[in-house]
């Protein structure tokens, strides 16, 4: 299994701290918060692993290398100049990425089966699948709704009453999908999703159980706490 990692943003919602370091190099219980992830998904059997990287991207490339002292393989698509939004980023990737492949923020921390995900996607003939939870506009705003095994609607501007649902932070694509990505020019995950969701595409699968991020204060805080608690992969 292969993991693409967006880890290229600004981090504008944690400045000062993300002025000089990257998000994904934030401290947190002595190691970086991306270090922290890579072991989660190393305890998952996932050791392919590609970074779409931009701001102060050669403190991520100095800081993993190619991966081999953590046990995984890590291989780097870096934006230099404009970035190019979350979906850009990935069509830059695309001749790194496998036939499929999952896809995950570089500031989420998700404790779920990965492997159970993937064996679900291969089942169906679509393709994409965005991984839910029922947040009901408990830890942010709701901003999906899903019918039977489908994405019916994703915007994180505009909420409609049947929006029960968050996008969890992980998907997965076929690699195919990514021919609706213009490529070099910006392009947010949210218009190719929209395009996947237009075309019957997109795939809802539903877990059970919060997610944890450090892109906003409120968020670093508890993933220290859950640092501390001891409760992270090792």
């Amino acid at each position: 299994m292969q993991m693409a990692i967006l880890a290229g943003g600004l981090g504008t919602r944690l400045r000062p701290l993300t002025s000089e370091v990257p998000k994904a190099l934030i401290p947190i219980g002595g190691k970086p918060f991306l270090h922290h992830q890579i072991e989660l998904l190393k305890r998952q059997g996932i050791r392919d692993i590609v970074l779409c990287v931009g701001h102060l991207a050669e403190q991520v490339q100095d800081y993993f290398g190619d991966g081999r002292w953590l046990g995984v393989r890590i291989k780097y698509s870096e934006e230099k100049g404009s970035l190019l939004g979350t979906a850009g980023a990935i069509k830059k990737a695309e001749p790194l990425l496998g036939d499929d492949f999952f896809l995950m923020y570089g500031d989420s921390y998700l404790m779920i089966d990965y492997q159970e995900i993937m064996r679900y996607f291969r089942r169906f003939h679509r393709l994409g699948l965005m991984v839910v939870w029922k947040n009901l506009d408990r830890l942010e705003r709701s901003n999906v709704s899903a019918k039977g095994n489908l994405v019916t609607a994703y915007n994180k501007d505009q909420k409609s009453s049947d929006m029960v649902y968050i996008n969890y932070g992980l998907s997965v694509l076929r690699k195919e999908a990514l021919v609706f990505i213009p490529p070099g020019r910006p392009f947010s995950q949210e218009e190719f999703y929209q395009i996947l969701i237009d075309r019957r595409e997109l795939l809802a699968f539903e877990v059970g159980q919060r997610f944890y991020e450090i892109g906003s204060p409120r968020g670093l805080e508890e993933f220290e706490m859950l640092v501390a608690s001891g409760a992270v992969a090792r």
